[in-house]
């Protein structure tokens, strides 16, 4: 088969993703201005990890989001390794147990196809999810969140590019080596926004100014949405 100018294009955008090191480098001198983002009120947040990777891939969301005074959890499901009915299910139980715990709605962080799979669980238990921030997550392509993956229909497919009827933010980056960029994106609405950033899609989990806008996203008082102001991002870059 011959080499195209399509395969070129992917071979280009994944090699691409070695920026993710300079994402990890930039951590540590962001730190300060990563811990004067909007605090948390102590809500809990459950975060989904992408495919073929697990709770280990997360872990810096977590612990930032933990400084910041929330209370994070894990998904629990070992590894991503793709979307099942009985993954679905297990998800399900997961995010029923943690808002009985707290007796309030549970906010959704998914990156990649854990954004997906996070949308999927708002859209059927709006009442238990506060807001939902996906992470390079390409819902407006073919994944079904319960692994339908040869029967789905185009109806299912288009019902999925509709947001769930909560607050999303979708955090994308035009650079993201690994899935379309334009995928990633929720249609405009009263409650949802698209905010893009400058990173890999690997390299979403460690990058400053994804975390701050994260952090931003989850701390707006319950019931009062209100679209992302970006200057808050000047002490990140700039320090």
């Amino acid at each position: 088969m011959p080499f195209s100018a399509d395969s070129a294009r992917t071979l280009l955008s994944w090699a691409g993703e070695i920026r993710v090191f300079a994402e990890m480098g930039a951590l540590a001198p962001a730190l300060p201005a990563l811990l004067n983002a909007p605090r948390g009120d102590g809500h809990g947040v459950l975060v989904l990890p992408g495919m073929l990777t697990g709770d280990e891939s997360t872990f810096v969301i977590r612990r930032y989001l933990d400084q910041l005074g929330y209370t994070t959890h894990p998904w629990k499901q070992g590894h991503n390794w793709g979307p099942s009915r009985a993954l679905h299910d297990a998800m399900r139980a997961r995010l029923q147990e943690l808002a009985a715990r707290y007796g309030r709605r549970i906010s959704l962080v998914g990156w990649s196809l854990g954004g997906i799979y996070a949308r999927e669980l708002a859209r059927e238990y709006p009442n238990l999810v506060r807001q939902v921030v996906t992470l390079g997550s390409p819902f407006g392509g073919g994944h079904d969140p319960d692994g339908d993956m040869n029967g789905h229909s185009a109806e299912r497919a288009a019902r999925r590019r509709i947001a769930p009827p909560v607050p999303c933010t979708a955090i994308y980056s035009k650079s993201d080596g690994v899935v379309s960029w334009e995928d990633c994106r929720e249609a405009d609405g009263p409650q949802t926004e698209n905010i893009e950033v400058t990173a890999t899609h690997m390299g979403m989990g460690v990058n400053p100014l994804v975390l701050w806008a994260i952090a931003d996203r989850l701390a707006q008082t319950e019931g009062a949405w209100a679209p992302f102001d970006r200057t808050g991002w000047h002490g990140v870059v700039y320090g």
